[in-house]
């Protein structure tokens, strides 16, 4: 697309979106539609609904982005979450639980054949995850790409609720902190 040649800040491309521009929203879907993508098929390993929930995340996305606070997070943070909230929803309707695989903390890593902004995207999260500590690394992972709910977190490493909390609350307190601008 024509897009691959625009360049937005976050602020730009923001206030773009919600000037209805179309084409900040396809920048939006050219940039971003990988690593939601990755997101989303991490919890449903299921390549047709996985594609769906994205297409169902950017609709959520393009009717609230009017109410996105960039003082409350980036707008990665923000759509990533509609994401991975829809893929979660998805596998509840269809009376499973997300998939959690891989235990030891390994982070999403976007296939060859994805776009190139999302793999960079990607690989710089997961090299600022991987900065965390093993035992808040893993339930970054587990929350935010497999979609866990802290729970569900609890219960599958069984340690008290409480304490993953805490331990999530930090170690987002950790990542804000690298991508404070």
């Amino acid at each position: 697309m024509a897009t691959s040649k625009l360049k937005y800040s976050e602020e730009e491309l923001v206030a773009a979106l919600q000037r209805n521009e179309r084409t900040a929203f396809e920048f939006l879907y050219d940039h971003y539609s990988g690593a939601l993508f990755n997101i989303i098929s991490k919890t449903l390993r299921d390549e047709e609904r996985a594609a769906d929930v994205l297409q169902e995340s950017f609709l959520k996305i393009w009717k609230n982005i009017a109410s996105y606070n960039p003082e409350k997070g980036r707008l990665f943070t923000w759509i990533m979450n509609i994401a991975r909230n829809g893929a979660i929803d998805a596998a509840r309707v269809e009376g499973r639980k997300p998939v959690m695989d891989d235990i030891e903390g390994k982070i999403v890593q976007n296939e060859p054949d994805e776009a190139e902004n999302a793999q960079h995207l990607s690989s710089d999260m997961k090299a600022i995850i991987n900065m965390l500590r093993p035992e808040r690394k893993i339930l970054i992972d587990m929350a935010y790409f497999q979609g866990y709910t802290h729970e569900e977190i609890a219960e599958e490493l069984q340690i008290p609720l409480g304490t993953v909390k805490s331990r999530i609350r930090t170690a987002l307190q950790e990542l804000k902190q690298y991508f404070a601008v």
